[in-house]
């Protein structure tokens, strides 16, 4: 018996010659609706890949400005021309820096005036052929690589690194919510995460008595081996980082009325700000106030409520040493009326829940059951 054998040919259509003009003149992509591009382009969202795109072809040239989803990572800190930090630049902040505020401030604002470098080679813009898509600036910020995108919905920028230093196997993450001013903020810490065996016996860490410890009381040792005062300084460096950050988007929302919803994170998954669709028509309608000392916003007086957890054990054979979770909100929030504080309990409790992910949200939940204790703020 023979076995027969089988060929597989190309497709007789695919081969170009003189006789199918249809195939040498038409692009099979230029049958593709607008739409359908848009969409593509959305699900990139990269700027720098949106950049390149802009020299594809005219027509990707006039789509690529009315995508509606942008991605904006700034990967290093360059020289603003005044002597600040470089991109080599060792300098870091740490919790004990002696003027954190203007530090911080100042170390955003460097960050936030680093834009990528391909961008400013690109040309045929929107206005021609001549024309570059950025203009020829020393350094290029976020404002300016978005000037040309006129439809822009979702904005959501990454800083190379957290705000706040911290020493190693400290945890710290916090998440703010702005409008004007200060609405929502959570900040998650640690003073160190372990990582358990998942044959340890749970019952014989130091957790052991972590759910008994009167009722999530906290031990008089927080207070005397400088525990509150650690916490402290967390919070407001937060704070500080937040506002900073909030500071500096204002030319953006300013330039991009389409906007629904900005993000500003960073690569170490330390901090997130977010705005969204409420809150930037509160950030249009209303004035900001600026801090006195410092390029940030000002922190309005608020109310925190601290929890606190020794140890806290986790899914997945995760700990948390001196878990803390402090959650703020401006004093007097629920007596002003506006709109986007009517449903406040409910909505403070929604982004408390949702500010982490992983073993961070665990931890959230947990601590949220324990015992809770209420300190105020004066604005700052």
């Amino acid at each position: 018996m023979t076995q027969s054998k089988s060929r597989i040919h190309a497709d007789p259509a695919m081969f170009f010659d003189e006789s199918m003009d249809y195939y040498e003149q038409e692009d099979r992509f230029d049958c593709l609706p607008d739409p359908l591009i848009l969409v593509i382009l959305n699900k990139l969202s990269d700027v720098r890949s949106l950049g390149r795109c802009l020299a594809v072809s005219r027509r990707f040239n006039s789509l690529v400005p009315l995508v509606t989803d942008i991605f904006v990572r700034i990967d290093r800190v360059v020289s603003d021309g005044t002597g600040g930090c470089t991109g080599d630049s060792d300098e870091t902040l740490t919790l004990t820096s002696p003027k954190p505020r203007n530090l911080i401030s100042h170390l955003l604002k460097l960050m936030l005036f680093t834009i990528l470098k391909p961008l400013n080679h690109l040309h045929g813009g929107v206005g021609g052929p001549n024309r570059p898509l950025l203009p020829q600036l020393s350094h290029h910020s976020p404002v300016q690589v978005l000037k040309n995108f006129t439809s822009v919905e979702n904005l959501r920028i990454e800083l190379p690194a957290g705000d706040v230093g911290t020493e190693d196997g400290v945890i710290l993450k916090w998440k703010a919510e702005f409008g004007s001013t200060l609405q929502n903020c959570v900040i998650l810490g640690g003073t160190r995460l372990d990582q358990k065996s998942e044959y340890e016996n749970p019952n014989s860490g130091p957790n052991s008595n972590a759910e008994q410890d009167n009722n999530g009381s906290i031990p008089e040792s927080f207070y005397t081996n400088g525990g509150l005062k650690l916490r402290v300084v967390w919070t407001i460096s937060s704070l500080i980082a937040a506002s900073t950050r909030h500071y500096l988007l204002r030319q953006i929302i300013k330039e991009h009325p389409t906007l629904k919803s900005l993000v500003l994170t960073d690569a170490d998954g330390q901090g997130t700000l977010i705005l969204n669709k409420q809150n930037l028509k509160e950030f249009r309608e209303k004035p900001l106030a600026p801090s006195a000392s410092s390029s940030r916003t000002q922190v309005p007086a608020s109310n925190m409520k601290l929890r606190y957890a020794p140890y806290l054990e986790l899914p997945g054979g995760v700990g948390i040493q001196g878990a803390t979770l402090v959650t703020i909100r401006p004093a007097g929030e629920g007596n002003t009326g506006n709109g986007n504080t009517g449903s406040g309990r409910k909505e403070t409790e929604s982004f408390i829940n949702g500010a982490f992910e992983g073993p961070y949200r665990d931890a959230v939940k947990a601590l949220l059951k324990r015992r809770t204790y209420l300190l105020e703020m004066n604005g700052f």
